[in-house]
């Protein structure tokens, strides 16, 4: 029997949802399980989550964007507020939680839109009339003089980071603040560099087992967490040749067979080999260089005639880190081991080898040489302690980033989320048509900010936005909440602040992608590919 309908139209195996109750009330569904999941993470007093991933790794951590990242979400609406988190972390570095989590309320709240009989294109309509104002507003919300930022001053970076390394570790802000501040200052003075081409990969992080947050230190220069090869650990103002191939005797070019007869033979034919070899570290040392650096084996013969030469001898395995090392000294790195040029050669106030904690690590300083990389090295009692305290440290070199493209400021801990509120709730009074509920329902969805601040806090949340909305009804739109007493109090005392920026991008990413779901009134999925379900490839330590 022939069949009729969509079932003639597609190929054996598809599925088709459409209409509100099996589309988008499902998809609305599926994000309001994502946000649900990153919201009790929000704010400094965020729950951490345990997740692990499909390799067996465990993570411990409240940081939205690496939560979502390991939970492998399948559902193709949620993934789209995966993707606006993704987005806004690419962007700012920061935020990402609050993307996901207000995605999830505006569905929420457009849920009850449709429950009511709004058709989704009305909802839609009246969000984008919404976030338009939403922008408007923030514009207005920006703290006066906050432009005007100097990039090298420890006080001023420090005082628009706090917020953003609060929320990841708070009661360590001020510690990790410093040595952001710090670490991040350095390299900016190092380099001639201006605000707007600072690199994040810049700052790098070591994390060493053992001790606690207030032995971290930093660094000028790079940390490299392996021995020295040979028995020099230590010089001074010296020169670097860095050979990316290895240091080595190289294999002849073609696939040669020697006929030896007597021993004589065998003995000239191995002290040609030793002469050339010998030959290309003298080259080396006679060029002035003191340290080598090779970035694969480094072969018997070569670090018996480099010790004979004092040359110091370092192995890096990474091509990353010996770009790295390349850019801490100034360096060329060459391909083969062949005497170097001297515009080659890279220069190191000092290289030597310490121990931390237990582990040997070769320290690589360059006060002087322009050096433009600074590291941080963590110290931390367990492996998912130091992964948070190095994800907050990203946090803080991002929204660094984030400032050095604009540096203004909004109150924080929920003061301009209850503005915002206030604001478009007003609006929604002059709308005529039937866009006015959606209007509403957007200020109501900005509550859920202090809500759940003030849920994560076991604080009581409606004693705190009716407080919160009545001082902001007399004028006062600094308030917000101190989570620490438990009241709302004006943040020009507390000091919390969030970046203009940032809170711009989420909330803007954060519309598209609710409105991105609610447009969707059909779901149509081919059948899966056939064949045998292969095993996933096991996954590589990204660098």
């Amino acid at each position: 029997m022939q069949p009729y309908g969509m079932q003639a139209m597609l190929k054996e195996g598809h599925k088709h949802l459409s209409g509100l109750d099996e589309a988008v009330l499902k998809n609305i569904d599926a994000c309001k399980q994502l946000s649900a999941i990153t919201r009790t993470s929000l704010g400094p007093n965020g729950m951490n989550k345990m997740v692990i991933n499909h390799l067996d790794k465990l993570f411990v951590t409240n940081d939205a964007a690496t939560i979502v990242n390991e939970l492998e979400v399948q559902h193709p609406a949620a993934k789209i507020l995966v993707l606006a988190g993704k987005s806004q972390q690419e962007e700012i570095g920061d935020g990402a939680n609050l993307t996901i989590s207000f995605a999830g309320e505006l569905l929420q709240n457009a849920e009850e839109l449709i429950r009511m009989g709004l058709h989704p294109s009305e909802i839609i309509n009246g969000y984008t009339k919404a976030i338009n104002k939403t922008v408007e507003i923030i514009e207005q919300l920006v703290e006066k003089g906050s432009e005007n930022m100097d990039v090298r001053n420890k006080y001023q970076v420090i005082y628009r980071m706090k917020a953003a390394v609060a929320s990841k570790q708070f009661g360590q802000e001020d510690i990790l603040c410093s040595l952001v501040a710090e670490v991040i200052i350095s390299c900016m003075c190092y380099i001639k560099c201006t605000s707007s081409n600072f690199n994040v990969d810049n700052v790098r992080v070591v994390k060493l087992l053992g001790g606690g947050l207030h032995n971290s230190t930093v660094v000028q220069g790079m940390v490299l967490k392996s021995d020295a090869v040979g028995s020099i650990k230590r010089v001074e103002k010296a020169k670097v040749a860095v050979f990316a191939s290895g240091v080595d005797t190289a294999a002849t070019e073609t696939k040669g067979t020697v006929l030896i007869h007597t021993a004589k033979q065998l003995e000239s034919y191995s002290k040609s080999e030793e002469a050339k070899v010998e030959e290309l570290i003298k080259a080396v040392a006679d060029s002035g260089a003191k340290v080598i650096v090779s970035g694969a084996a480094v072969g018997e013969m070569a670090l018996h005639f480099c010790e004979r030469y004092k040359l110091m001898v370092l192995k890096i395995s990474s091509k990353f880190e010996l770009r790295r090392f390349c850019r801490t000294a100034g360096a060329v790195a060459m391909l083969k081991l062949s005497p170097p040029n001297p515009d080659d050669l890279g220069h190191v106030d000092s290289i030597s080898v310490e121990e931390i904690g237990g582990v040997r690590v070769t320290v690589v300083k360059n006060e002087e040489g322009g050096n433009s990389i600074a590291t941080v090295i963590l110290r931390g009692s367990t492996d998912s302690i130091l992964d948070d305290l190095e994800r907050a440290i990203d946090d803080g070199v991002n929204t660094y980033k984030a400032m050095c493209r604009d540096s203004r400021i909004v109150p924080g801990a929920a003061a301009s989320e209850i503005e915002l509120a206030r604001r478009v709730k007003e609006l929604s009074y002059k709308e005529t048509g039937l866009d006015q509920y959606a209007i509403a329902k957007f200020a109501e969805s900005f509550e859920m900010v202090p809500r759940t601040l003030a849920e994560n806090a076991g604080l009581n949340e409606m004693e705190i936005i009716s407080s919160l909305y009545a001082e902001h009804a007399s004028g006062n739109s600094k308030v917000g909440i101190d989570l620490e007493e438990g009241v709302c109090k004006d943040l020009s005392i507390l000091d919390v602040w969030d970046l203009y920026i940032t809170k711009f991008f989420a909330l803007k990413y954060a519309a598209e992608a609710a409105c991105t779901v609610l447009r969707v009134d059909q779901i149509i999925m081919a059948k899966p590919a056939g064949g045998p379900k292969r095993d996933q490839p096991a996954g590589m330590d990204e660098d």
